[in-house]
């Protein structure tokens, strides 16, 4: 159900007749480059929240990682 080669490809001349071959290239890196900026903003935005959490609880997320990993190991070796 997505967009198929002939779809993308009729989208392409449309926007080129619409637009030019010119202007189309500059539309194309403005998007480009808007993608790429909601990128970065979506990753900062998940840093920032991963360091507020970490803050709250007082141990980043690599540590309970760890913590949760040796409690699993020690619990499978009680259990063997």
């Amino acid at each position: 159900m997505g967009i198929g080669f002939r779809e993308l490809l009729i989208i392409l001349v449309i926007a080129l007749i619409l637009f030019g071959a010119k202007k189309l290239r500059h539309v194309g890196s403005d998007l480009g480059a808007a993608v790429r900026g909601f990128k970065k903003a979506v990753n900062e935005g998940d840093d920032e929240s991963s360091k507020q959490l970490s803050d709250l609880t007082g141990k980043d997320k690599d540590a309970d990682f760890q913590e949760r990993a040796d409690s699993a190991k020690s619990e499978s070796k009680t259990n063997a």
